[in-house]
């Protein structure tokens, strides 16, 4: 028996190198963005840029970027438009499904918003002075999404973001909480190991 046991070990062994020799998975991409931006009444759009670091198993890393801009001019300085950009950075949970295609995800970053408000005017002893903000506050991110892949370097992506900014000034009282709505398109860099070409 235990002749066996010692014949089968470099078989076992062998089995599970392929599974190992993969170390991560890296993917850049980017892609279209919806915004409810929680200050103008419409939606706005914009753009997306996105980068995952995935470790084996299900954790991983993601950076974020997002520029939505109100298509509206501003009624007092027509060249202005309300905008919100943001800067994120956190952690990522995923699974996969049906042959490693289908990867559903959860994320928690931080990151910072930047947001370019309408333009307001105040009176001064001068006269009406007509001014524009351009604010930016830390904030926290809860998300989640669906990695698809199309092909094996090739995946697409439709992702949700709930995003909470810190603020409590003049121009945001009772905070900001926009909701975005993306889809795009990332190319795929599996990091292998010394076993693997």
């Amino acid at each position: 028996m235990a002749a066996g046991l010692l014949a089968a070990a470099p078989l076992s062994h062998g089995q599970a190198l392929p599974t190992a020799t993969r170390l991560a998975d890296l993917q850049i991409g980017g892609g279209y963005t919806l915004a409810n931006s929680d200050y103008v009444p419409n939606r706005i759009r914009g753009f997306m840029f996105y980068g995952d670091f995935d470790l084996r198993g299900h954790y991983g890393l993601e950076a974020d970027f997002h520029q939505v801009t109100d298509p509206n001019p501003d009624p007092l300085v027509p060249s202005n438009h309300f905008s919100e950009r943001t800067y994120e950075v956190g952690g990522r949970y995923l699974r996969h499904y049906h042959h490693q295609r289908l990867a559903p995800y959860a994320k928690l970053l931080y990151g910072r918003g930047v947001v370019n408000f309408r333009a307001q005017q105040i009176y001064v002893p001068a006269g009406l002075l007509t001014y524009i903000d351009n604010v930016a506050y830390n904030m926290a991110v809860l998300g989640g999404g669906l990695d698809y892949r199309l092909t094996p370097h090739i995946n697409l992506r439709a992702d949700f973001e709930y995003q909470h900014y810190f603020a409590s000034d003049r121009d945001l009282p009772s905070g900001l909480s926009p909701t975005l709505f993306s889809f795009g398109v990332a190319y795929r860099f599996p990091v292998r190991g010394p076993g693997r070409r």
